[in-house]
């Protein structure tokens, strides 16, 4: 099974597949996934809620400091931080593609692209994993 469809499978009942979230590529050092722009996400009329671009962002971060914790170590996020420059669109799509920053002991950081699917800029957002150690 590719890595993309066992992370697309472990979200199954959890916030992220109630967003829509479906991942495009999956790696350790890269991630991209894609939502729908649907009338429950937006905040005004046919306008993307910032939060949902977040937890898209959020969730992309997450699981990829997921993929590079130490075996039986957890993660969670202490920083975030989002610049937005363009909305969604009702009826259409953006594409979030999370790259590594930094991959440390202690922390990690990933820097998340969003993107409408016209290629217009959205936000981009950096956040901060902290890995937790067993116990």
């Amino acid at each position: 099974m590719a890595l993309k469809d066992s992370l697309q499978k472990s979200m199954v009942g959890l916030f992220p597949e109630k967003l829509g979230l479906r991942f495009l590529e999956a790696s350790k050092e890269m991630l991209s996934a894609e939502i729908e722009v649907t009338r429950d996400l937006c905040t005004l009329p046919g306008r993307l809620h910032g939060g949902a671009i977040m937890a898209l962002a959020d969730t992309l971060g997450a699981y990829g400091a997921f993929l590079n914790l130490p075996e039986g170590h957890s993660t969670t996020t202490i920083e975030s931080k989002t610049n937005f420059f363009s909305a969604g669109v009702e009826g259409g799509k953006v594409v979030a593609t999370a790259t590594a920053v930094h991959l440390g002991r202690s922390t990690m950081v990933w820097q998340t692209r969003v993107e409408r699917d016209d290629g217009k800029l959205v936000a981009i957002v950096i956040q901060t994993q902290m890995v937790l150690s067993p116990g």
